[in-house]
């Protein structure tokens, strides 16, 4: 197996947390490459946490190890998993919603329980508020060193029972297309939504075509204007919005040199609905 080990939390920078699971994967192999996916996810988030995996994940080589530990539950009876995916990529994390994105993009061939009487940091003592590096450091290092086999994790786990949170489709229909907003570019604040780019082939949108935008935060409406659907931000004046495919092939909106989400106090989820018309 490939010797890729790639990290991610909420944990910040701000104290020792990250380095310490640093320290029990090189305990487990001094050869391992480890990487920092980010550990900015916000405290709690799973739904990002996800989001963030189905950004990264398909442009690692096959057999790296993925630990994410966004873990609001640490302690309680959710699962300690570690699963395979169709395109044979392993992930640690607690079964909380995590795999949302990763199972409805990629699919997941198959998942396994953690047996912590076994893939667990020898002397980790009574603690149980500390997963990240007591169990899912410790396993995931071990799996990428191939001191153990993904067969050794733990007995398997029905992957129809996974917990994923809910994920609306985007949709054509008559005029309008909808969707919701998935994530946000947090270094620039713009607005990555869960609509293809295909459904704006079949609506027969072009570069260059005005569109009206609605946001709705449940039944608020957040913003409604009129913006041009462009290649790249030299499409726009500066300070004016635009629509665009982001790179994961799809819409973002974004206002040139500043940031749409800061400006319209703009979230993300299932919630926040999103609807595209032509003028």
């Amino acid at each position: 197996m490939n010797k890729n080990l790639i990290i991610q939390t909420d944990f910040g920078l701000g104290d020792g947390a990250v380095s310490a699971m640093y320290g029990v994967a090189i305990g487990v192999d001094p050869l391992l490459r480890i990487f920092d996916l980010t550990h900015d996810i916000p405290q709690f988030n799973i739904w990002e946490a996800s989001y963030r995996l189905y950004q990264t994940m398909t442009y690692w080589p096959e057999d790296s190890v993925f630990i994410s530990v966004v873990d609001p539950g640490v302690g309680s009876d959710r699962l300690s998993i570690v699963v395979k995916t169709k395109a044979n990529h392993y992930i640690v994390t607690p079964d909380n919603g995590t795999l949302t994105h990763i199972q409805a993009s990629v699919g997941i061939k198959e998942a396994r329980i953690i047996d912590e009487t076994v893939n667990r940091l020898p002397r980790s003592g009574e603690s149980y508020t500390f997963h990240g590096r007591d169990v899912y450091a410790y396993t995931g290092a071990r799996l990428a060193a191939g001191v153990i086999s993904f067969e050794e994790v733990g007995p398997l786990l029905d992957v129809e029972q996974l917990i994923t949170l809910p994920k609306p489709d985007s949709k054509l229909s008559d005029d309008q297309i909808t969707g919701t907003i998935d994530i946000l570019d947090v270094r620039f604040g713009n607005v990555w939504t869960n609509i293809d780019r295909e459904l704006f082939r079949d609506a027969e949108i072009n570069y260059g075509d005005t569109l009206e935008v609605t946001i709705h935060n449940n039944a608020y409406q957040v913003y409604r204007n009129k913006m041009t659907f462009g290649r790249s931000f030299a499409d726009s004046h500066l300070g004016e919005p635009l629509l665009y495919v982001n790179s994961v092939d799809k819409l973002g909106i974004a206002i040139n040199q500043g940031s749409f989400a800061t400006a319209y106090h703009i979230g993300t989820g299932a919630n926040w609905q999103i609807t595209i018309k032509k003028q």
